[in-house]
């Protein structure tokens, strides 16, 4: 019965190469929600998830790849929020509610004049089950060079999101590095956007490192069960659309809030029952 259930959808090639995308993007997502977790940037994730929209809708205008406007929109409100910051004495979060809210209006006002045989809407809740393989070639792309990144200045990233000061102490630019997290935090809601799309990626992006939070004191340790989460999260939700008929992106993000609440009330040393206990 259980193997039937497994088995079943891989009949079905679109249902295969869902399966093994979600799984992708999930693991690249696990690891980045390792370091924004501590660095506490859930909102900023927010931001760049939301600022990137005008950025598809543009680039499908002027017939450029979506993740190229998606990329440049998603750093250019970055740089805008830094900029307003330095400029003004309004704080960080409301530069980066004032921005995101900003640039996602553009985005809905843009799809509603841009005539198209696109569904926009795919972009905002994503199109996982109907992602073509010239999608799933840039996921992949772009998802194993921020890996690669983030491989080469692991160190370096997690003294910036742990202890900057100590980090600017012993000489690292943490000015180069905040810019760093941002690129790669760009480049990973781009390639959650045919998964989930914008509305929901910012979940992919915290849930499973806040979940692996509460496991462990070890950053090593975090990252692989973020990875786990992740992972494991994005291929079972996958397959519940699939027998629910229901929304792709939808499933993958409440199996991974479903797996935060269960950690959060059961976690053997930061769990709500053993604090009790």
């Amino acid at each position: 019965m259980i193997w039937d259930w497994i088995t079943a959808p891989l009949q079905y090639e679109f249902m295969v190469k869902a399966l093994l995308v979600s799984g992708f993007v999930g693991m690249v997502c696990g690891v980045l929600s390792c370091y924004m977790t501590l660095k506490g940037w859930a909102l900023m994730g927010d931001a760049v998830a939301h600022s990137v929209t005008p950025g598809v809708v543009l680039a499908y205008v002027f017939n450029f790849p979506l993740a190229v406007g998606a990329f440049i929109f998603g750093v250019g409100s970055v740089l805008l929020i830094g900029w307003i910051q330095s400029q003004t004495r309004i704080k960080e979060d409301t530069v980066i509610g004032l921005v995101f809210t900003g640039f996602f209006a553009l985005g809905l006002v843009l799809i509603s004049k841009t005539p198209s045989n696109v569904d926009f809407l795919h972009i905002l809740f994503g199109n996982l089950l109907g992602i073509p393989t010239s999608d799933v070639i840039q996921t992949v792309v772009i998802g194993l060079f921020t890996l690669a990144v983030i491989f080469v200045l692991k160190n370096d990233l997690l003294l910036f999101c742990f202890d900057p000061t100590h980090a600017r102490s012993i000489g690292i630019d943490i000015n180069w590095l905040y810019y760093v997290l941002l690129t790669l935090l760009s480049l990973t809601i781009v390639v959650a956007l045919q998964a989930v799309g914008i509305v929901l990626v910012v979940a992919m992006l915290v849930t499973p490192g806040a979940t692996a939070y509460l496991l462990t004191d070890r950053f090593d340790r975090m990252l692989i069960l973020a990875i786990f989460s992740g992972l494991g999260s994005s291929v079972l939700g996958t397959y519940l659309s699939y027998y629910l008929d229901a929304s792709t992106g939808g499933c993958i993000v409440l199996v991974q809030t479903l797996v935060f609440l269960l950690v959060m009330v059961f976690a053997p040393k930061y769990g709500l029952w053993r604090r009790r206990v």
